[in-house]
C-alpha cells in the first residue's frame, strides 16, 4: 500500500526488451533506496512493482506486457522522469489517501491551464468510470494523491500546487500526455455497496 505522497522523481537509466515484459532501470533520488530490500514493492508512476534487488547502484523491476499495455509506462525512454513512493508501514504518516498501486486506465491530459505558480489539468476518462469520480473525491494521478476539482461527463479537473509540481513530474505534463489514473478503492466499495443495496430492495 501508498500513501500517494510522492518523495520524488526518478529518472530511467535503462530499458531492456524481453520476450514477455521489459526491464526497467531507474536512478532515484538520494536515500531513496536507504533499507530498500529485495523483493520490496515500489509505486513507479502509481504502478506497484517489485524490486529485483537492494536498489544500491540502480532501482530495478520487471514490467509484464499487460501492465505496459494498460500504464504509461509503457511510453517511458531512456531519460524519461518518474514518480516514487516507498510502500507505506505501520509508522508511516498518511498524508493523502490509501493507494494500491493497481492502475485502472491511462487518462489523456486534455488541457493545462498555469495560474500564477499553479497548474489546473483536464484530464479525460472512459465512461464507465464515471460513477465513481465526485468532485471533493481523491484520485491518484501518477501515482501522487490529489483532490478531484470539477467533473465533467468524462473529464475532471486536478489543481496543483508548487509543491507538487516541484516534487513530482506532474510539472512536465503537456496536452495529449498520459497520466495513470487509480480511483480510490473506498469509494468503489461504497458505490458498489449502495447500488447492491438498492437492487437488492428492489428485487424484493
Amino acid at each position: 500500500m501508498f500513501s500517494g505522497i510522492v518523495q520524488g522523481a526518478g529518472k530511467v537509466s535503462k530499458i531492456i526488451s524481453k520476450k514477455n515484459h521489459i526491464t526497467l532501470e531507474i536512478s532515484a533520488p538520494k536515500n531513496f533506496t536507504k533499507n530498500l530490500r529485495k523483493g520490496a514493492s515500489v509505486s513507479v508512476n502509481g504502478i506497484c512493482l517489485t524490486s529485483l534487488d537492494d536498489g544500491k547502484k540502480k532501482l530495478k523491476f520487471d514490467v509484464i506486457n499487460e501492465t505496459l499495455s494498460k500504464t504509461n509506462i509503457g511510453k517511458a525512454k531512456k531519460g524519461s522522469l518518474v514518480n516514487l513512493e516507498r510502500s507505506i508501514t505501520a509508522s508511516t504518516e498518511i498524508g493523502g489517501h490509501l493507494m494500491s498501486g493497481h492502475i485502472h486506465f491511462a487518462g489523456k491530459v486534455e488541457k493545462i491551464s498555469t495560474k500564477n505558480t499553479n497548474k489546473d489539468i483536464q484530464i479525460k476518462f472512459p465512461k464507465k468510470y464515471k460513477q465513481y469520480i465526485f468532485e471533493k473525491g481523491y484520485i491518484g494521478v501518477n501515482g501522487c494523491s490529489l483532490t478531484l476539482g470539477k467533473v465533467n461527463r468524462d473529464s475532471f479537473f486536478v489543481h496543483l500546487i508548487p509543491e507538487t509540481l516541484s516534487v513530482t513530474n506532474l510539472s512536465d505534463l503537456k496536452k495529449g500526455s498520459f497520466v495513470n489514473i487509480e480511483i480510490d478503492q473506498n469509494t468503489i466499495a461504497i458505490v458498489e455497496t449502495v447500488k447492491n443495496t438498492l437492487a437488492a430492495q428492489k428485487s424484493r
